[in-house]
């Protein structure tokens, strides 16, 4: 279940790319910035102009790919971690 997380991580960091580009030809490079450095801000832009620019099939994938990259970490355990030290065995 992680390798797929990891391989629809990566589908998803592709689609943010597509729409960076898109943003770097439409709104400047500030923007484009923004959008390669938070995903959050790429995604809702992109779905506010997706008609516009022709991207809403490269949305549908990236909402899509979210989605699943969140249910699969969930399901590999890309979220159990503990923090501090282990337990020791104390039994004799």
């Amino acid at each position: 279940m992680a390798i797929l997380a990891l391989v629809a991580l990566v589908g998803c960091i592709i689609c943010q790319i597509f729409v960076a580009i898109k943003i770097f030809q439409n709104d400047g490079a500030l923007k484009g910035i923004i959008a390669l450095l938070c995903g959050l801000f790429g995604l809702i832009w992109g779905w506010m102009n997706a008609d516009r620019l022709g991207v809403k099939n490269i949305m549908l994938i990236w909402t899509v790919l979210i989605i699943l990259y969140a249910i699969l970490a969930v399901m590999g355990g890309g979220f159990s971690y503990s923090l501090g030290t282990p337990p020791t065995n104390l039994a004799p």
